[in-house]
């Protein structure tokens, strides 16, 4: 298999609250809720680099979906790591998941392995890691 993922997509209980974090808190580019008119069908997209978005659609309609049953998440689950390029970064990155309405699990602080990073909840409880990586060139492009 060669790796081509180009969607990550988030189950979510609200997806009005989860586009007002994403689009209003954060700052994620979309157009907003699509497919309202198909049953099971709506669902928001968001670019974030170039080939890669990410979506939220209701667990309800992701089990329908997949044909799966739905059952209770956990954080644990995943993380997802959003990479900076400086410890500042990570802290205006922080204090914006905050004033956005996300929950601070791990304040940001140095690592153990000489990064500097930290951890909060969206809405729904996926898990985010703001880092930066002092090994990893960050290319910013904006």
């Amino acid at each position: 298999m060669k790796p081509r993922i180009t969607v990550i997509t988030l189950g979510v209980d609200d997806l009005e609250r989860s586009l007002e974090f994403y689009r209003g808190g954060l700052g994620l580019p979309t157009q907003g809720i699509i497919g309202k008119e198909f049953e099971h069908g709506a669902v928001a997209f968001f670019d974030l680099q170039a080939g890669l978005r990410l979506a939220i659609w209701k667990r309800k309609d992701i089990a329908h979906e997949a044909k799966v049953v739905q059952t209770a998440s956990s954080p644990t689950e995943f993380t997802i790591g959003h990479n900076v390029g400086s410890k500042e970064e990570v802290d205006k990155v922080m204090e914006q998941a905050k004033k956005a309405g996300a929950v601070i699990t791990d304040p940001a602080h140095d690592t153990f392995w000489g990064g500097y990073s930290g951890h909060f909840q969206d809405p729904d409880g996926h898990l985010w890691e703001v880092v930066w990586n002092p090994e990893w060139d960050m290319e910013i492009t904006e």
